[in-house]
């Protein structure tokens, strides 16, 4: 997300539109369509593969100059594509993780540029039971339910961190649960909620949008889900869809309820 926003989409940006040229040409799944309105961000056709979750901080005088050649293919046939060319990438495994940390471990790399920062701490349950110990903050999402050192008679999942005091929270997987909560640094395509609206709102790239009321409160918004969603995590993004069109989004700050 911040890599598009700040590397791609700002500094290599300005770089190309400085030598001259036009448009900057990116592999994004996802497309990019003129109307009356402006510049509309979609979601790619390749459903499986749509990125345009990661795309919602674009502004306008940044889709005047994008171009997304792979928006209107599906994977299969951008690698056939490649074959027919005779490119080496033409079965070069899909990418998942940070390009810079191909192993995807980034709670290593956190914690080796974290100058003694990150530290073990306690594993609580709901209660404030302590059930362990975790081995630092940035190896844990919420959600997780796997590498927890734990047992209880039941699958365990994280369910809040506690940075502050440095421990981690567990409970059951409903415990995971929430419909409310808040965003900070909101971004909009085009013009920004100025009272409250019904919409699909997506909380993770492997999440479907999901229906949802956001209100408009000063420089935050609050989002409300139907029905409770797994797994809503601070820090994350959430995007908010009108159908297949990007309307924009925010970064999670606290989850309410």
């Amino acid at each position: 997300m911040r890599c598009n926003q700040f590397i791609k989409f700002g500094i290599l940006l300005k770089k190309a539109l400085n030598l001259g040229a036009k448009f900057l040409a990116t592999g994004h799944y996802a497309r990019i369509v003129k109307s009356k309105q402006g510049y509309l961000l979609k979601k790619a056709k390749d459903l499986k593969k749509d990125q345009s979750y990661f795309l919602y901080r674009l502004n306008q005088q940044e889709l005047k100059h994008i171009i997304f050649p792979l928006g209107n293919f599906t994977k299969p046939q951008i690698r056939k594509m490649a074959a027919d060319f005779g490119l080496s990438v033409a079965e070069k495994k899909d990418s998942q993780e940070i390009c810079f940390l191909p192993d995807g471990k980034h709670g290593d790399l956190i914690k080796a540029k974290g100058l003694n920062k990150v530290k073990p701490g306690d594993l609580i349950d709901k209660d404030g039971n302590i059930l362990g110990q975790h081995q630092g903050i940035p190896f844990y999402t919420i959600g997780q339910r796997h590498g927890l050192g734990v047992a209880k008679g039941y699958p365990l999942y994280v369910t809040q961190i506690n940075a502050k005091d440095n421990r981690i929270i567990v409970g059951t997987r409903q415990d995971a649960y929430a419909s409310e909560f808040t965003i900070k640094e909101g971004h909009f395509l085009s013009k920004p909620f100025k009272k409250k609206v019904e919409i699909k709102v997506r909380i993770r790239y492997n999440h479907k949008e999901v229906p949802a009321v956001v209100y408009p409160a000063k420089e935050k918004l609050k989002i409300i889900f139907k029905k409770p969603q797994f797994a809503i995590t601070p820090g994350q993004s959430a995007v908010c869809y009108d159908r297949d069109t990007v309307l924009g989004g925010g970064i999670i700050q606290k989850v309410t309820k």
